[in-house]
């Protein structure tokens, strides 16, 4: 479960305040995938981020009672001057893991060959995606947080794989996905919300969601 309490979050841009959250409350059960659906530049990455702790709120209370991953793609849980190799048994020692596990796992999956034993520095963007996705599929969660901000990699194996293994970790775990676009979501999540203004409309289905948010965007 995780849980949103008048929570509040906002930003001094330098000439106004941007209001993400205003204390807003809501929640997420296991089972019960959510997709959110809000317009570039409203704040979709900062909400992920709260929901995986990586952004403290300014005023409520964010409650987690089960494993949540960190953003797919997120770059912010690894160190770029060390290898792929280091990366992956640094942090499976982090959630208690094997770490021959998840350095063997990771380095199947990504196939980036002997660039697994290079710093991530020396990466392009697709091979440090190729990494921290499946650094997050290496570890075991109970909720993934998925934005679709996130970079993508263009290997047709690696998404390959990739794609086999999420898609049977959805039908035991449940997805948070925030996006700009509805039809992103409709793979992932059954009931949705819409986040505008600051607030958060949560709906049950995707379908009323999209009703609010096609008004809103075109209006």
């Amino acid at each position: 479960m995780l849980e949103f309490e008048n929570v509040s979050k906002s930003f001094w841009t330098g000439s106004q305040r941007k209001v993400i959250l205003d204390r807003v409350s809501f929640r997420v059960e296991l089972g019960r995938s959510l997709g959110i659906l809000a317009p570039n530049g409203t704040g979709k990455t900062t909400l992920i981020k709260m929901m995986a702790g990586l952004e403290k709120p300014d005023e409520g209370e964010i409650r987690r009672g089960c494993r949540i991953s960190f953003p797919l793609g997120f770059m912010g849980g690894v160190i770029t001057k060390v290898s792929a190799m280091e990366n992956s048994r640094y942090i499976a020692r982090l959630y208690g893991l094997d770490p021959d596990y998840v350095e063997a796992f990771c380095r199947w999956l990504c196939g980036l060959g002997e660039y697994f034993d290079q710093p991530l520095g020396t990466y392009s963007s697709g091979m440090r995606a190729r990494f921290t996705f499946a650094l997050m599929l290496a570890l075991d969660f109970d909720m993934y947080l998925i934005d679709e901000g996130m970079p993508s990699s263009t290997d047709v194996e690696f998404n390959r794989k990739a794609g086999e293994i999420l898609k049977e970790r959805l039908a035991t775990t449940t997805v948070v996905i925030v996006s700009h676009q509805p039809q992103t979501l409709e793979k992932f999540a059954r009931s949705a919300a819409v986040l505008k203004n600051g607030q958060l409309h949560m709906f049950d289905t995707l379908e009323e969601a999209r009703q609010l948010y096609d008004y809103e965007t075109q209006g």
